[in-house]
């Protein structure tokens, strides 16, 4: 059956690099249209010009920079659109971009990570970690990996697992970063112990993953208020 162009979502990108581009490709395989892009050159700004360009987009997708994201949300709230934040190292701000979000009644989706395997990792980790914990043998270790452009190290993925195994043994656990060449993302949580080590791993294989994640979040939000992290989306999605 050919899908409706008519009926598709329409979105508008807030950055255009690598993972902007990705979305683009696989948008129509969600029913989302692509229909407004917005870079450093041509950032988004509140005014009648957006207004006219975004009349009919009701969700806005942001790969963009972390000095990036709080302008891009500021001009979300203004315009009442809602958003899906892609972009990691902003988080600092989150309290300020709830109030505005609250404010303005606009809805907002926020993600260290949009992979879908990673999520289910998170999962997994939470049940190995209490486990093992009761065997004071094994001592927690975080590695983590990325392309050399990635900005924030450790990454957000790294420091959310990082929360989580220091939530069960009560005391940090360190992690190492790498950047370096071309890498998607790989994320290793070990256990050691003088006789043997226990390793999960996630990899992602391509960026494709994280931009399948996004704009099922942009489906998601559409319609909606409030501010809600991608593993509340994904939790609420695999309840029905």
């Amino acid at each position: 059956m050919r899908k409706d162009p008519a009926a598709a979502l329409k979105v508008a990108l807030l950055g255009y690099g690598k993972m902007g581009k990705i979305i683009e490709q696989i948008a129509e395989r969600h029913q989302i249209a692509v229909v407004e892009k917005y870079e450093d050159v041509r950032p988004l700004r509140a005014g009648p010009e957006s207004e006219a360009a975004l009349k009919d987009v009701p969700v806005l997708i942001d790969f963009s920079v972390p000095d990036a994201v709080f302008g891009n949300v500021e001009a979300a709230a203004a315009l009442k659109k809602n958003l899906v934040i892609g972009t990691t190292g902003w988080h600092s701000r989150l309290e300020e971009v709830m109030r505005l979000a609250e404010k303005s009644g606009i809805g907002i989706v926020h993600g260290n990570n949009f992979s879908l395997g990673v999520h289910l990792f998170y999962k997994i980790v939470n049940y190995a970690s209490g486990l093992i914990a009761s065997f004071r043998e094994y001592d927690p270790y975080i590695e983590e990996a990325h392309h050399q452009f990635k900005k924030d190290a450790p990454s957000g993925t790294a420091l959310i697992i990082q929360d989580m195994v220091s939530g069960v043994y009560r005391r940090p656990v360190p992690v190492t970063s790498v950047r370096a060449g071309f890498i998607p993302g790989t994320h290793t949580l070990g256990f050691d112990s003088r006789v043997d080590t226990l390793t999960l791993s996630h990899c992602a294989r391509s960026r494709e993953g994280f931009a399948e994640g996004a704009l099922i979040a942009a489906r998601w939000i559409k319609g909606r208020s409030g501010v809600f992290g991608f593993g509340e989306v994904l939790d609420d999605l695999m309840q029905k």
